[in-house]
C-alpha cells in the first residue's frame, strides 16, 4: 500500500483565524517573556558582579538553578505546583510568561556579567579616581561598552525564547503549536500544519537573527575598549 502524498490546505484555510491567534500568542508570550528575562537578567548579573559576597552567592544559586533544570520541567512546576504554594492561581498564560521569562533571566545574567568582566579593570579604576560612584561608574562608563558586546548572544537568546514559546503548548497557552495541534487532531493532516508551523517559527526567528547581527556590526566598534 503506497502513501497518500497529496497535499491537502484546506486544514489551514479553515482554520487560518485560529492559527493566526496562534501567531499572536506567540508572539505576545515570547514578548513578555523576553522584557522579564532581561530585566531581571541585567538587574541579576551586575548584581552578582558588584553586590556583597552573600546576595551574590544566593544569586549565583539562582542561576545555577535555572540553567539545570529543563524549561519544561519549570513551565509545569510553575503552572501547577507553584499555585499549591501561595494563594493565587495562575492561567496558562501568565505561568507562560512567568516560567520562561524567570528562565530566560538566568542566562541573560551570565550574558550580562560576561560583558561587564570583559572590560578592562583599569575603566573602573579611571572612574573611581575621576570622582564617580561605582554605581556611575558602572551605569555611564561599564555598562554601555558591555551592552554592545552582549547584542549576538542576547540576539540568540531572544531567537531561542521565540522557538521555547512553542514548550508552553504543554500547559495549555494557546499559542501557535498548541493551536496547530488541536486542527491536526480534527483533521489528521500533520503534514500541511506542521509544515505551515515550520515556515511561521523560521519567518518569526530569522528576521530577528539578521537584524541584531546587522545592528552589532554597526554597533561593535563602539563597545571596544
Amino acid at each position: 500500500m503506497g502513501w497518500d502524498m497529496t497535499v491537502d490546505l484546506s486544514p489551514l484555510l479553515n482554520n487560518w483565524r485560529f492559527l493566526l491567534g496562534g501567531v499572536e500568542t506567540t508572539l505576545l508570550l515570547s514578548f513578555l517573556s523576553i522584557v522579564l528575562g532581561t530585566v531581571v537578567g541585567v538587574g541579576v548579573g551586575i548584581a552578582r558582579c558588584y553586590a556583597v559576597r552573600p546576595v551574590a552567592a544566593i544569586l549565583a544559586f539562582y542561576v545555577d538553578s535555572m540553567r539545570a533544570i529543563p524549561l519544561l520541567v519549570i513551565l509545569v512546576w510553575t503552572f501547577f505546583a507553584l499555585p499549591l504554594l501561595t494563594p493565587y492561581s495562575m492561567t496558562p498564560f501568565a505561568a507562560g510568561v512567568l516560567g520562561i521569562g524567570l528562565h530566560l533571566a538566568a542566562f541573560v545574567s551570565e550574558v550580562v556579567r560576561a560583558g561587564l568582566l570583559s572590560i578592562r579593570p583599569g575603566q573602573m579604576q579611571a572612574a573611581l579616581a575621576m570622582g564617580m560612584s561605582r554605581t556611575q561608574a558602572v551605569r555611564l562608563i561599564l555598562l554601555p561598552q558591555a551592552l554592545i558586546r552582549m547584542i549576538p548572544a542576547f540576539g540568540s537568546l531572544v531567537v531561542i525564547t521565540i522557538k521555547d514559546s512553542a514548550i508552553a503548548s504543554v500547559i495549555a497557552v494557546p499559542e501557535l503549536m498548541r493551536q496547530s495541534q488541536i486542527i491536526v487532531g480534527k483533521t489528521y493532516r500533520p503534514l500541511e500544519v506542521f509544515t505551515f508551523v515550520l515556515i511561521v517559527y523560521f519567518l518569526l526567528c530569522w528576521p530577528v537573527a539578521r537584524g541584531i547581527d546587522r545592528i552589532y556590526r554597526r554597533l561593535a566598534p563602539l563597545g571596544a575598549s
